[in-house]
């Protein structure tokens, strides 16, 4: 089940993220509309229908969620650049899965936020200086203080994690 839940491993946040990391997480952000879109392009409603793991979100879900966790980053992100050390507001992503636009909204709108979302996000991350890498927001739920440059590495786990639930239940279902 464990694999079912994390089919790439949980996150582990590295201790220091070099630039060449950081590049890395940029990109696999850049990139993650395209690869979502492309692993759901022949999916059929049935499918789209079919929770990635007993007890999980649905392919439709997933997608929405993707759409809604990553504006919520790029948020945070505007917000750390803006403020001091602002104390970002959680939100319950499992309760906004069962919301109405997420079961009445075709995930094509989602797919298109995130091309959208994620081609502002990646201009706004290529461009910052080392400095604003060094800026911070506080999560109140973990009580800790997150640097960006660890959020980058946050996201593109999330992203790839995410992504690996529909790749791995394709596979596991055998369809195309």
């Amino acid at each position: 089940m464990e694999d079912l839940k994390y089919p790439i491993g949980r996150f582990q946040a590295p201790s220091k993220i070099s630039d060449l990391q950081l590049r890395s997480f940029i990109n696999d952000i850049r990139f993650l509309p395209s690869l979502v879109e492309i692993a759901v392009q022949t999916l059929d409603a049935p499918q789209l229908a079919t929770p990635y793991r007993p007890g999980g979100w649905t392919v439709t879900q997933v997608v929405h969620h993707l759409a809604d966790s990553h504006m919520n980053a790029y948020t945070r992100f505007k917000l750390a650049l803006t403020e001091d050390n602002p104390v970002i507001k959680p939100y319950d992503e499992a309760a906004w899965a069962e919301l109405p636009d997420v079961s009445k909204t075709p995930i094509n709108i989602s797919l298109t936020l995130l091309h959208a979302l994620h081609t502002r996000w990646v201009s706004l991350m290529d461009n910052m200086s080392p400095e604003q890498w060094e800026r911070v927001f506080t999560h109140p739920e973990h009580g800790e203080t997150f640097f960006l440059r660890q959020v980058a590495g946050t996201y593109s786990w999330h992203g790839k994690h995410h992504l690996a639930h529909i790749e791995k239940l394709k596979e596991r279902n055998n369809w195309q």
